[in-house]
């Protein structure tokens, strides 16, 4: 007689799996608040952001309110996609930290230690939506 063993479902891995997509969400929601604040600053009073002559990429502040302003939006909507697991939000994730760093390198002179914030959080993020793989992400 024979007995088949069945392996258990990895309770350990599907728990970090959960905690990392939790994580993720949780933090590109702060982007997203945070690229919203910033946006709205940019755009109501552009006067408060520190303004430099030689700093090769120059852009009008008003403008690169409305791109932080369009990235923290849809940041907040992806966010929430990742808080109920859905697999366009972990792509979408990826795509939108990925600006949200672009964006903040871009606008460093402007605001350095609020960017550099921003980029390590967003950095964060994006290695939380990578090291989960798909199978590890349906925990609900």
């Amino acid at each position: 007689m024979t007995a088949t063993h069945s392996q258990p479902a990895d309770t350990t891995k599907q728990a970090w799996a959960g905690g990392l997509t939790i994580f993720a969400g949780i933090m590109l929601m702060l982007v997203g608040v945070l690229g919203i604040c910033r946006g709205i600053m940019g755009i109501a009073k552009d006067d408060i952001f520190v303004t430099t002559r030689n700093y090769i990429f120059q852009f009008d502040l008003t403008g690169w309110g409305w791109v932080h302003l369009v990235l923290g939006v849809v940041a907040v909507i992806v966010s929430v996609g990742l808080l109920q697991t859905a697999t366009w939000a972990r792509v979408g994730g990826v795509v939108i930290a990925g600006l949200v760093i672009i964006a903040n390198f871009l606008s460093l002179p402007y605001y350095p230690l609020w960017s550099v914030v921003l980029i390590a959080i967003s950095g964060f993020v994006i290695w939380a939506l990578c090291v989960v793989r798909k199978d590890e992400s349906d925990w609900f």
